[in-house]
């Protein structure tokens, strides 16, 4: 009965979905979400676009999962990562309105040439894949055991349908279906988190004081987001693209009252994944104890919201993917034609991904948002500093970035044990804080002794 309601929800969002979805005809309307009429989003629905595009199932599963795990150190962990509405709105406002830039390619390759964009690209392709295949895992872990035949469907089915409606309107129906997939997802977090607090053992001064060892991985976590929150948002061309579509005004404050509001969501699950730590017993996971503590129908929504921030992020994906290749790499005329073209490889891809077998939902996070670190001192030196540096010190910083990254990816994955050996630490998180510290030292190193004369 369970699994028979939810396909029904999902079946209703699909309808919706299609049918608030425009036909979009022109470039711009399929690439910049512009109107027929050449009307830009509003301030609200760049908000509702911006948190629902990155509260995505990933992000509240793990959210919830960390909380599980370390308590309210492991919610607050990832809830920092949404710090980078901050970083990413500072850093939209310096290249559109100081340095006079329309894109993050524009203004690498004024700087760095070919280098520039290139390794941007990769790291940003990369990015696009992983939200496909995450994002599709917790859609099929919510209807069946991987590699079932309803975790299967699931996924393919879910897949296909927001394919489908987002290659009727690229970036426009995205903005469009946010706003309406966010305000789903707001009701049924509410309810959920409702029936929570009407449990007798939902305790929120117990949650606030589950991590009492501040050396326990939960904390460690933090610093890394913090320490990462910097480049973090530039190698996401999901929240970018919505930087460079509305007047300053606008595009200032939706990047602030989109902080606000997925701090608030992120938290609010993670706090879930808290309570359901604190009364776990033995042999349970994370759904097994929620559905335990708050029943059955709680546990629809849950799973409810799971899939409609999959789908709502899964859409700006597919536009995403379609302006990089198309526009951004131009790789191939700027037609609607070409737009779905790219969004059928970025689907191909992310499935691809997905029955390899590389099921590490915060693997994901961490090696992308580890390949980002070179992007830390070209933000501050260059975009906020006005730096002019030479090309090899970029290029030191992307080196040394994407090496950390595959060396957690191995490391964390069981393949090798350099970390371990050489630092005696044997947490992934330690591991992935010492790779963190040492991509800084040397980026920023390089940029100082890269520095030129003349600034900017």
């Amino acid at each position: 009965m369970q699994s028979y309601f939810l396909v029904g929800a999902l079946i209703a969002v699909a309808v919706v979905s299609f049918v608030v979805s425009p036909r979009v005809r022109t470039a711009d309307g399929f690439f910049r979400g512009f109107s027929d009429t050449g009307g830009v989003p509003g301030v609200w629905t760049l908000t509702l676009s911006q948190v629902t595009t990155w509260i995505f199932a990933r992000s509240l599963l793990n959210a919830a999962i960390l909380g599980y795990a370390y308590g309210i150190a492991g919610t607050l962990a990832y809830a920092a990562y949404y710090l980078s509405f901050l970083t990413g709105g500072l850093i939209i406002d310096r290249l559109r309105f100081v340095h006079g830039h329309g894109s993050i390619q524009s203004y690498l390759d004024e700087r760095f040439g070919r280098l520039g964009t290139v390794s941007y690209n990769f790291v940003v392709a990369l990015r696009l894949l992983s939200e496909v295949f995450a994002n599709l895992i917790v859609v099929g872990i919510v209807f069946g055991a991987t590699g079932s035949v309803e975790y299967t469907g699931a996924v393919v089915v879910v897949a296909l349908m927001t394919l489908g409606y987002s290659m009727l309107g690229g970036l426009r129906a995205s903005l469009r279906t946010d706003v309406l997939q966010m305000w789903l997802f707001l009701v049924a977090l509410v309810v959920v988190v409702a029936l929570a607090m009407g449990n007798e053992s939902f305790d929120v001064a117990r949650m606030m004081t589950s991590s009492p060892d501040l050396l326990s991985p939960g904390w460690v976590l933090l610093i890394v987001a913090l320490l990462q929150v910097t480049s973090y948002p530039m190698h996401d061309p999901v929240m970018m693209d919505r930087g460079f579509l509305a007047d300053r005004d606008t595009t200032r404050k939706s990047f602030l009252y989109a902080c606000a509001l997925s701090l608030g969501c992120i938290v609010a699950f993670g706090l879930l994944g808290v309570f359901a730590g604190l009364e776990k017993v033995s042999g349970e996971d994370l759904l097994a104890t929620l559905e335990r503590l708050l029943g059955a129908p709680a546990m629809l929504l849950v799973s409810f919201t799971l899939v409609v921030s999959a789908v709502s992020t899964l859409d700006s994906t597919f536009a995403a993917s379609a302006k990089l290749v198309v526009v951004d790499m131009k790789a191939a005329t700027p037609t609607t034609r070409n737009g779905r073209i790219a969004m059928a490889l970025c689907f191909a891809g992310g499935l691809a991904f997905l029955f390899l077998g590389n099921d590490d939902l915060f693997a994901a996070v961490a090696v992308s948002g580890t390949a980002a670190l070179f992007l830390a001192p070209v933000i501050v030196c260059c975009i906020w500093g006005g730096w002019r540096v030479a090309p090899w010190a970029y290029l030191v910083s992307f080196l040394a970035a994407i090496a950390a990254a595959a060396l957690y990816f191995l490391e964390s994955g069981n393949h090798i044990t350099i970390m371990t050996d050489l630092t005696g630490l044997q947490h992934k998180y330690s591991h992935l804080l010492v790779l963190t510290a040492i991509v800084l030292i040397i980026g920023f190193a390089a940029f100082v002794l890269g520095r030129r004369k003349e600034t900017a």
